[in-house]
């Protein structure tokens, strides 16, 4: 059967330019000095911070970093809020900033809105590294909600700008802006949403359709991860989520099959590639 499966990997999948951004500079660091921390998962693929772990990489959280003195920490492509960057001032680290440009730019532009009174909404998965950077530009105070019904039990005011999590669906953003200007409000939107990501959309779809079967390989921690796997999965109904080659059921795969392998925005060429030699050998 090895002979007769036939692997090919989506060339436009892999890692987003903020996330090669911030692995380049880790590397970088980490080959001239031995460690680096860095402020949360590097990126939500646990293959590949285990692989920048073991070149020592030390992953901590937001408590530990007020008791670091002295050290080099990353901040990684989702950015953060402006409080991490007052800590580090206060205890003499020094910031590797690798935060994406497109959510910084995103991040200047709420600020300013703040700045200038705007009540603003957040469209935005809660509790996401991105989010969270984002809501610290308004002192905590923007609305953020995942979906249109968490909306209905706030009592929003009359007029507000809307923005987006970088990552989330363009058609999305724009059905609730319509929605939400339907039901009367005054919205100003502010579309902020990564091409990168969202022209993987459309051309994930495409790739998807071209196989028998379609491997999407994707650390489940990651929000893009999942919406772009939903994407494969309604053009191509024999879509199976794994996270490494050790989650490939074999059964599922029969004699002359033609396979797709693709991935998120933050999973790694070589674990894709892991993927299609382990299907190989089946």
């Amino acid at each position: 059967m090895s002979k007769n499966l036939q692997v090919t990997i989506d060339k436009d999948s892999g890692f987003c330019f903020g996330v090669v951004y911030a692995i380049d500079m880790a590397e970088e660091i980490l080959e001239q000095d031995g460690y680096l921390y860095c402020l949360g998962d590097i990126v939500h693929n646990d293959e590949e911070v285990a692989r920048l772990k073991a070149k020592g990489l030390r992953i901590i959280n937001h408590d530990v970093l007020p008791t670091l003195q002295n050290e080099k920490v990353l901040i990684r492509a989702h950015g953060e809020a402006p409080e991490t960057y007052r800590i580090a001032l206060e205890n003499n680290i020094t910031l590797i900033d690798a935060s994406c440009p497109v959510v910084l730019k995103l991040q200047n532009r709420i600020k300013t809105s703040y700045d200038e009174n705007e009540k603003i909404l957040i469209f935005g998965k809660h509790g996401h590294a991105e989010v969270i950077g984002l809501q610290g530009q308004t002192n905590n105070e923007a609305i953020v909600f995942q979906d249109l019904e968490e909306l209905n039990s706030i009592n929003l005011p009359q007029s507000f700008t809307l923005y987006s999590q970088t990552t989330k669906s363009v058609d999305k953003f724009y059905e609730i802006k319509e929605e939400l200007i339907k039901r009367g409000y005054d919205v100003k939107a502010n579309d902020t949403i990564c091409r990168q990501v969202s022209n993987r959309y459309e051309d994930l779809g495409d790739f998807a359709k071209q196989y028998d079967k379609i491997v999407f390989v994707s650390g489940k921690k990651s929000s893009n991860g999942k919406v772009l796997y939903d994407v494969c999965k309604s053009a191509n109904p024999n879509t199976y989520f794994v996270s490494g080659p050790e989650e490939l059921d074999e059964t599922l795969f029969a004699e002359g099959d033609t396979v797709g392998i693709c991935g998120a925005t933050s999973t790694p060429m070589w674990l894709m590639e892991d993927v299609k030699r382990a299907l190989e050998n089946f």
